[in-house]
């Protein structure tokens, strides 16, 4: 056995460990991404609801915005669907937007007679919105105070704790 190649793969793998549990011990989420729009204002778009009614970014200046960019065929969009549910009618003061991301607006609206809905989802054919964002999956939610910057996004199903946080953020 040669115990010069042994040790040298040995320390190899150590050194690995060692640079990727750093992260995981300093308390940081390695997969977490920065948004580089927090603190920005956020991009403007002009999209149609399922329900046919034109929005746009400028109609909603002045107001709070929650947008949530999700699908159908997404699991933790689901598992998040009942906490913005309630969200959006605990506070009526704050505009909720749901964005397709992805996805057939026939299959949201079969999704939506079935689970309940309380705030207009919007379609995004292209795309264009979504990477406007910097979306990258799905579910992301984004929190924008009434001059129109976003405060927060969230890259992950949102806990009602969590959207009650950053709604009276941008009140």
């Amino acid at each position: 056995m040669n115990w010069k190649v042994l040790l040298s793969g040995l320390f190899g793998i150590g050194l690995l460990v060692a640079v990727l549990a750093v992260p995981i011990l300093k308390g940081t989420d390695p997969h977490a991404l920065p948004s580089v729009l927090e603190g920005r204002k956020a991009p403007g778009f002009l999209l149609d609801s399922l329900e046919g009614q034109t929005w746009s970014s400028d109609s909603l200046v002045g107001k709070p915005v929650v947008m949530n960019f999700w699908a159908t065929w997404c699991g933790p969009c689901k598992q998040e669907h009942p906490a913005l549910l309630a969200a959006a009618r605990m506070y009526p003061e704050v505009v909720f937007l749901g964005v397709l991301y992805g996805d057939e607006p026939a299959k949201a609206q079969r999704y939506l007679a079935r689970a309940g809905a309380a705030y207009p989802t919007l379609v995004d054919p292209a795309q264009r919105t979504a990477m406007d964002f910097g979306v990258g999956g799905v579910p992301e939610t984004f929190f924008i105070d009434r001059q129109g910057q976003i405060v927060k996004k969230v890259a992950q199903p949102i806990s009602m704790g969590e959207i009650s946080h950053w709604v009276e953020a941008i009140q």
